[in-house]
């Protein structure tokens, strides 16, 4: 009997890795490493800083990536684009880094508040990466504040929103210092055009408490007629959906005073390299990964793979 190839079993052949690129080898771009690192369908190729002797360049050493103090320029010497690139520098930075990199079939992954790409909130707006191909991810406080503003808008009528923030200031970097007007900026920006309330405000508080504060975030808003029950529902709701992908997100309060709702997060990091009250950056960067991995799904998919994103 002749079998028939069409429907003999072949070899099945996993789809390579996406190769990745990190510029900046601070607090975030170290732990992108570490996150890099365990993902299936991530390769990091390339960690890109300024300072040969950086922590961070010797961290991704020690994860076996090829490190460079090129910068940029490092990037765009690789003989080939790579398919992401995470920028964890500073929002004056970036817009130079996407004027370079915009001719590359490259997803730019940003990190910075810089508001120069599309915005991107996984459980707000998913994970498809933009034609133009720049991803914003707002700040940590956006990652944890519009959630719970774009599910209260969604089923209030809400007139005013309040966003205030508060990070340990042995985690806040020297680009976290750099771009805090871009940070309240963009804050701002994104809590507005997420719940559609016009009346909006972000604020960023860096306390210098011993020992660090665990990042948190609260959401002030008024709601007429609002009722407790419904509130907290909602809001139970849109946390369960952010946890998905950064388990450490939960709400610690959710009060309601007449026409007055406070919902306050707290982020805790689950990280190899941060400490657990640096939950600002592990919320941002489980963000940035789910962007990367569902891009990966989408790159073996259209190689043929069969791999869905």
């Amino acid at each position: 009997m002749v079998s028939d190839y069409r429907t003999a079993p072949g070899p099945v052949t996993a789809p390579p890795p996406a190769t990745v690129a990190v510029i900046g080898t601070g607090a975030i771009g170290q732990d992108l490493v570490s996150k890099i690192h365990r993902s299936p369908v991530l390769e990091c190729t390339l960690v890109a800083g300024r300072n040969p002797e950086s922590a961070g360049l010797r961290h991704a050493a020690r994860f076996g990536c090829p490190v460079s103090a090129g910068g940029i320029d490092a990037v765009l010497a690789a003989p080939r684009p790579f398919d992401v690139v995470f920028d964890a520098t500073n929002a004056m930075s970036h817009a130079e880094h996407w004027r370079l990199l915009q001719p590359l079939d490259t997803l730019l992954i940003d990190l910075t508040p810089s508001r120069v790409g599309q915005m991107v909130v996984p459980t707000v707006t998913g994970t498809d990466a933009p034609a133009v191909r720049n991803v914003n991810l707002v700040s940590c406080g956006g990652q944890a504040s519009v959630p719970i503003a774009h599910a209260l808008a969604g089923s209030f009528a809400v007139e005013y929103i309040e966003v205030v923030s508060t990070v340990a200031s042995t985690i806040a970097g020297r680009a976290t210092r750099l771009n805090l007007d871009e940070y309240v900026a963009t804050t701002q920006h994104a809590v507005a055009q997420f719940s559609g309330v016009r009346d909006t405000k972000a604020i960023l508080n860096i306390s210098p408490a011993v020992p660090p504060a665990v990042f948190r975030t609260a959401v002030h808003a008024v709601v007429p007629g609002a009722v407790a029950g419904k509130v907290r529902a909602v809001v139970d709701a849109a946390a369960e959906r952010v946890r998905a992908f950064a388990p450490g997100y939960r709400v610690v309060a959710c009060t309601v005073n007449g026409d007055e709702v406070v919902v306050s997060v707290e982020v805790t990091a689950g990280s190899d390299v941060l400490p657990h009250y640096a939950g600002n950056l592990d919320i941002i960067n489980s963000a940035a990964i789910l962007v990367a991995e569902q891009h990966a799904a989408r790159l073996a998919q259209a190689a043929g793979t069969g791999v869905t994103g």
